[in-house]
């Protein structure tokens, strides 16, 4: 259970900001800076090389972390509009040729196994494009033969999902401009990153510390969580990569567990044995004279693309305690009042050169699916801050540290 710590007020913005030692919020808030760098990166002809190319297959080797979900992510959103396979692999396969396309992706700079990918990759030949921080065996192995796309912008460990991401959209939008204009909305991969760079910093604006709970869809969300066994779930490979993420992020970033699973193993598990109404247990129960202490009750976060919004609530009737989470304008239960104002005439939605709505999962005021997901991250992401600052984790002093 999220139990949360006493004299935290989550609409206290001089506390959440004077408490959050490791920068977890400011570090959440950079989602469009991380985009934003990728853009500058393509911008500076980083990968040239790779433009107009159409390789024999696409392979997408993670191991672990934010490189791993958003390889999957990338995999099952923008694999199936290309017209050659993508393959998503954690290490090398022994087919690979001087005819493929190689994105190595990870946040181990020393993991011997994404180390000897990138060797493998460019002895055979393999057009090869790396997002590893470039140091240590990883950058060794890569030298000046490989494209590196590494992070430019300082953020804890369990945020780089969305250089990743943004990084393989980059990569294949380069290969197959065509396909990017249903992705990104126009050809210009660093244009149409960049406008994805500015919706994700209004996310972040209204996920912000300094907005009230009550219109501010993290802290909602935050909010939400406390008192219960959180259980995030997905409907499709997409969200169920997404709810996967979710939760690593949640113990990495507030040290609290939680699951990541596809709706269906949620709607296949037996209720919790003894729930109660969800009340932490008082510092006063005794179990010998009030029996066994009180269980917390079980409650799910579905991810959903808000194209399959109706068909998801559907699935979800089953789920006793349940909450939809969609990126779309119209999610009531998150986007806050001020929902319109990122939807306006000045917004991403509404600008010819933004995301066109014809794209993969795109929904009327949502954009592209690969948009929505990035929209999500930045969500729970300032979600698990908010989580971390109400247990009292957002002080400790830990391996990630303070990003900077």
């Amino acid at each position: 259970m999220i139990a949360p710590a006493s004299g935290i007020d989550l609409d206290d913005a001089e506390q959440l900001i004077r408490g959050d030692h490791r920068g977890i919020l400011r570090s959440a808030a950079s989602g469009g800076a991380q985009f934003r760098a990728v853009a500058t990166a393509v911008a500076e002809d980083v990968l040239a090389p790779v433009a107009g190319l159409r390789p024999r297959a696409v392979l997408l080797v993670a191991r672990s972390g934010g490189g791993a979900a958003a390889a999957d992510v990338a995999a099952a959103v923008l694999g199936p509009d290309l017209d050659v396979p993508v393959v998503r692999a954690a290490t090398l396969p022994e087919w690979v040729g001087s005819l493929d396309l190689v994105v190595v992706l990870g946040d181990d700079a020393g993991d011997p196994e994404l180390s000897g990918a990138v060797g493998e990759s460019l002895r055979r030949g393999a057009d090869t494009v790396v997002t590893v921080p470039a140091e240590g065996p990883v950058g060794a192995a890569a030298g000046t033969r490989a494209l590196t796309l590494s992070p430019r912008v300082p953020v804890v460990i369990a945020h780089r999902f969305l250089h990743h991401l943004a990084a393989s959209v980059a990569v294949l939008g380069t290969a197959r401009p065509d396909r990017c204009a249903r992705w990104l909305g126009t050809r210009d991969v660093a244009a149409g990153l960049t406008a994805l760079a500015d919706r994700l910093d209004g996310e972040a604006l209204s996920d912000g510390p300094g907005r009230e709970a009550f219109r501010n869809p993290a802290k909602a969300l935050a909010d939400a969580m406390l008192g219960h066994d959180v259980v995030f779930a997905g409907d499709d490979a997409v969200t169920t990569a997404l709810a996967r993420c979710a939760s690593t992020d949640l113990l990495s970033s507030a040290g609290v567990s939680a699951v990541g699973v596809g709706l269906v193993d949620v709607l296949g598990a037996p209720p919790v044995a003894g729930r109660t109404g969800g009340a932490a247990e008082s510092i006063f129960h005794d179990e010998q004279i009030d029996g066994p202490p009180p269980v917390a009750p079980r409650r799910v976060f579905v991810f959903a693309a808000a194209g399959d919004e109706s068909v998801v609530r559907r699935r979800m009737a089953a789920v006793p305690d349940g909450e939809l989470l969609l990126a779309a304008p119209g999610d009531l239960a998150y986007a806050g009042p001020d929902a319109d104002e990122r939807t306006g005439p000045d917004s991403a939605d509404s600008d010819p050169s933004g995301p066109d709505p014809s794209g993969p999962g795109s929904a009327a005021g949502a954009g592209p699916l690969i948009a929505q997901c990035a929209v999500l991250a930045v969500r729970w992401q300032s979600a698990a801050g908010y989580v971390a600052a109400a247990c009292g984790a957002a002080q400790w002093s830990g391996l990630q540290g303070e990003p900077g």
